[in-house]
């Protein structure tokens, strides 16, 4: 073929669509050889020095004819054909085999069997490849350009078929609904996962802190009860009102994180709301009307009261916030039941419902998805933590709920909490009294365990300015040390999260050695197997009262702690104790 003749070739080519040809040999040389031969076609040539890439190309492009040396030292040719010809994608691409050794009739035979094309020997004559090659191309491209006419021959029909072309719009609408709600979902899960990965580090965030303001608080409080000076009285007044501020916002992140010691009990919502609605008002001021609306008959819901009243007077103020100018402020709550898949995040069941709506500026949709992120705030500097409403949804998450918000700008926000139903009447039981405590109250000897020096030390100054005596251990094996040392032991105060051994673990080996000693586990955050709740808790930071009234409740009862074992965990309870 002359020069003239080549770029003739490659114009022609280049008018309409070039095939891929895939050229298969492991020496490169000869791939040179055949892109020599081949390129004056015009086409499109691409190498692959083994079976491996030769695969590669034909899933990740659409090869017209492929050209295979016979002899390669991973897959042979027919190796690979076989392989091709076993891909319904590539039954009916055109092979041609090329081989200088494997030549005989047989071989022929066999090349053609699996569904060769051509066989070309070598020494290859250049002109005879390119001709069989640009058959081959030319029969490639015919075929597509039919399939082509045929599919525009279609579509002529679709295009004068008019309630075709209506499902067709009907069809992409709602393609285009499930993408939007395939790509809403996959950010739901995003948003889960970052959730509940700053949950974990800001639960343990928090239960480091506790420890600290648990040294802090006591040492002050010990400190008060021996200032005299009315200005260092202030001073360490101020000092423990931050102090305690901060186990505020300790207890709000363990909300958020959803590891705080919940006691949920039975709760009549409408007595709840009418108990605390001076409250409430006070707090949102006299500009704000505060109205409520509940359902007659209404189901208690199982919650713990106490952070429900935090809840909703974090919810009153939010509204507050939200109209500086005065409004309106309406709590509402009835009975409902969802069912499966009604609302994400709720088991089938029954559920009370408790919507606070307020008449104020409301939320953008950028504001409304994140105004449930922790740390998130739209007040000014200084006037906000941001885990107000997150502290809300951790705690209606904790108690088997969900809260959702509605908000448009202009027209104010409502917050949705949907808690679990409790049976008819559970609200309706009596609570034991608490004990009285009769008599003169003796001298007691405690243990305290805890594994942090300072927490240590501060327990023991508490329970020693309480007139008792108190021995210490840095650790489970101390402890157990100490009690075979001086088993007149009252009773064991132990931190439950300690290297190696559990407080829970030690309370089973101290009730093997001291069957009946009480045993009390102090921790900063919830994340405890549920068997120990049963046993006495302090819940850090506590403050010398709460030790002295838990103390005085366990001397008078004077009940023998039970600790069993199962399965390998160890848990202990101090049967008639102060449960939570």
């Amino acid at each position: 073929m002359s020069v003239e003749d080549a770029v003739s070739n490659r114009e022609a080519v280049a008018n309409q669509e070039r095939v891929d040809i895939l050229l298969v040999d492991d020496q490169p040389a000869k791939l040179l050889s055949y892109e020599a031969i081949l390129g004056q076609l015009g086409e499109n040539l691409i190498k692959a020095a083994s079976a491996a890439e030769a695969l590669e190309q034909l899933l990740k492009r659409k090869i017209a004819i492929i050209l295979i040396d016979v002899c390669m030292p991973d897959l042979d040719g027919f190796q690979l054909a076989s392989m091709i010809r076993d891909h319904p994608r590539f039954q009916t691409t055109a092979i041609i085999f090329v081989s200088a050794i494997q030549v005989t009739d047989l071989d022929l035979l066999r090349g053609y069997a699996l569904g060769a094309v051509d066989y070309v020997p070598v020494p290859v004559v250049p002109e005879l490849l390119r001709a069989k090659v640009k058959v081959f191309a030319e029969l490639y491209r015919k075929t597509r350009q039919l399939e082509s006419l045929n599919a525009e021959l279609e579509n002529r029909v679709a295009e004068r078929t008019a309630e075709l072309a209506r499902a067709n719009a009907e069809l992409e609408e709602r393609v285009d609904e499930r993408t939007r709600e395939r790509e809403a979902a996959l950010a739901q899960v995003h948003e889960m996962q970052k959730l509940e990965s700053l949950g974990q580090l800001t639960g343990g965030v928090a239960h480091d802190f506790n420890n600290l303001l648990m040294a802090i608080l006591g040492n002050l409080e010990l400190v008060r009860k021996r200032v005299d000076d009315e200005r260092a009285v202030r001073l360490v007044d101020g000092a423990i009102q931050g102090a305690e501020r901060g186990a505020t916002l300790t207890k709000r992140m363990l909300a958020f994180a959803r590891r705080q010691e919940l006691k949920p009990e039975a709760v009549d919502i409408a007595k709840l709301v009418d108990s605390m609605i001076e409250m409430l008002r006070r707090s949102v001021g006299p500009t704000i009307e505060i109205t409520t609306e509940f359902e007659p008959g209404l189901a208690p819901t199982r919650v713990d009261p106490n952070q429900l009243e935090l809840a909703l007077l974090n919810l009153s103020v939010n509204a507050r916030d939200a109209m500086p100018n005065g409004g309106h402020l309406n709590i509402t709550a009835r009975a409902d039941r969802v069912a499966a898949g009604q609302m994400p995040g709720l088991m089938p069941g029954d559920y009370v419902f408790i919507g606070i709506t307020d008449t104020g500026c409301g939320m953008d949709e950028a504001t409304l998805r994140r105004a449930a992120e922790p740390f998130f705030t739209t007040k000014d500097r200084g006037r906000g933590t941001g885990l107000g409403l997150s502290m809300v949804d951790g705690l209606v998450g904790q108690s088997g709920g969900a809260m959702r918000i509605g908000s448009r700008p202009g027209f104010g926000t409502t917050v949705e909490l949907w808690l679990p139903a409790s049976p008819a009447g559970e609200a309706d039981r009596e609570h034991p009294a608490a004990p009285s405590i009769a008599g003169e109250t003796r001298t007691l000897r405690v243990l305290v365990v805890d594994d942090d020096p300072i927490v240590r030390a501060s327990t023991v100054a508490m329970i020693e300015d309480l007139g008792h005596r108190a021995l210490e251990a840095a650790s489970a094996a101390d402890a157990l040390e100490v009690l075979r040392a001086a088993p007149q032991v009252d009773a064991v105060i132990t931190d439950y999260a300690m290297p190696g051994v559990t407080g829970t673990a030690l309370a089973a080996k101290l009730g093997q050695i001291r069957p009946g000693l009480p045993v009390i586990i102090a921790t900063g955050y919830a994340d405890m197997v549920p068997q120990a709740s049963t046993l006495p808790r302090l819940d850090k930071p506590y403050r010398q009262k709460e030790l002295a009234a838990l103390l005085e409740t366990l001397l008078e009862r004077h009940v023998p702690a039970k600790v069993v074992s199962q399965g390998g965990d160890c848990y202990g309870a101090a049967a008639g104790g102060p449960g939570r």
